[in-house]
């Protein structure tokens, strides 16, 4: 027969935690950019690139193996507070937009043990940064092409190509959201291949509703660079007055010049902030 309490304080006194089996948790970050390519023609405008941050492991497991900063939570830790330890202890960086994005949950996700991860996207233009990654950190340019069903996924970082393949299954047709699947995968720890799948798919979704993309984005801007950066995360060209239309509420003109480099010169224009 069931004991009847009074009170939660008598509830709690007797309450037995151990008969519940343990997880653990941690937190992965999933940082974005776009930046500028090393561009010899001086005279067009530079391509961007789409880019990753990953740090490769040192010990088991997935050894030798890339991955998405990442990194267990304290038992008294806030996970936003564990968030931006992590990415602080990871990656040297600071004071960058940061955002929760899913729970992953796999029961078989980690070999060690039961492990479920909060991940959090970070954007940011990594042309700006005043901090030097870790040795074991790099900048890897990513290539998506997507069709009805899969995914397919190329990280270059100039010196090593990581590949995996995504399938894609609708989850909810109201929604439009899908549900994501590994079906090849060799040189990502985890399941990080859905993490990063996700948050493409996210940022790409609130490019059209939020004015996220400027914090990927310098003080000053022209408009054909930062028409730029929607197409680099899009994966698509836009047609100029359709492009200008969308973002007319949210920049503003300056009276200041990009000139030089062979250019003719270009008006500059900033982020219109709405506080």
């Amino acid at each position: 027969m069931m004991k009847e309490y009074k009170s939660e304080e008598e509830f709690l006194k007797d309450y037995d935690s151990s008969i519940f089996e343990k997880l653990s948790m941690t937190a992965d970050i999933l940082i974005f950019s776009v930046s500028d390519e090393v561009q010899n023609n001086y005279r067009k405008l530079s391509k961007k690139h789409f880019s990753v941050l990953l740090v490769k492991r040192d010990n088991y497991p997935f050894k030798d193996k890339w991955c998405l900063p990442g990194g267990f939570i304290g038992i008294d830790e806030d996970i936003e507070d564990a968030a931006k330890r992590i990415l602080a202890n990871e990656t040297n960086l600071h004071d960058i937009y940061l955002e929760q994005l899913y729970t992953f949950g796999s029961p078989n996700r980690d070999p060690r043990m039961r492990v479920v991860s909060t991940s959090y996207m970070a954007l940011i233009d990594k042309n700006t940064l005043n901090e030097q990654i870790p040795n074991n950190a790099s900048w890897f340019n990513i290539m998506a092409l997507e069709d009805k069903e899969t995914i397919f996924v190329t990280l270059d970082n100039g010196s090593e190509e990581i590949k995996f393949k995504i399938s894609k299954t609708l989850k909810e047709k109201t929604t439009d959201r899908y549900k994501y699947d590994i079906l090849e995968n060799d040189k990502l720890a985890f399941d990080h291949p859905l993490v990063i799948v996700s948050g493409i798919s996210r940022l790409k979704n609130k490019l059209e509703y939020t004015d996220v993309v400027f914090n990927m984005m310098p003080e000053y801007f022209t408009l054909g660079e930062l028409q730029q950066v929607y197409e680099v995360i899009l994966g698509k060209k836009l047609l100029d007055p359709a492009f200008r239309r969308m973002i007319a509420s949210k920049v503003e003109k300056t009276d200041k010049m990009q000139t030089g480099g062979g250019h003719r010169p270009s008006v500059l224009f900033k982020y219109k902030s709405h506080d």
